[in-house]
């Protein structure tokens, strides 16, 4: 999750929560837009992240980059020839690889903590409101009372 490359740290936090949307994990919805938040996203993008497809705070190869992330998120799979030629346009081999590290690890603790029904923190409860409470975001079973 570093930032050594082209790869933002941010752009690595927006992909995971387009990952953690994609699987409905609120735990991770929540806390990947906290981490975005700190690790420098664009107040525009946080505030309009829903809406990356088409808004202007978000550049082409942001766009390609979250599309990636939203289709390799689904199940079954849906990165498809479109999705890779775009991807190409902007980004390298090694660049995509890194993201796909990102959406694997995202894999992994959406599973994770989706299934436990970790309880959110309240900070990440208060970014996650502020940013994706007007779409109607909420903890549901992240709230402390499933176990």
């Amino acid at each position: 999750m570093a930032n050594e490359g082209r790869v933002t740290s941010a752009l690595k936090r927006m992909i995971a929560w387009v990952s953690s949307n994609a699987t409905g994990c609120r735990y991770c919805q929540a806390h990947a837009i906290r981490a975005a938040e700190r690790y420098g996203a664009e107040q525009e993008q946080l505030d309009n992240i829903w809406e990356y497809r088409t808004h202007k705070a978000f550049s082409n190869a942001e766009r390609a980059a979250l599309d990636f992330s939203l289709a390799a998120s689904q199940v079954p799979n849906t990165v498809n020839a479109d999705i890779k030629k775009e991807l190409y346009k902007y980004w390298n081999e090694g660049e995509i690889v890194e993201m796909l590290g990102v959406i694997s690890l995202f894999g992994y603790l959406n599973r994770w903590n989706d299934s436990m029904g970790t309880t959110i923190e309240e900070g990440a409860v208060d970014s996650a409101n502020q940013y994706l409470g007007k779409y109607g975001w909420e903890s549901g079973k992240h709230d402390g009372s499933m176990y």
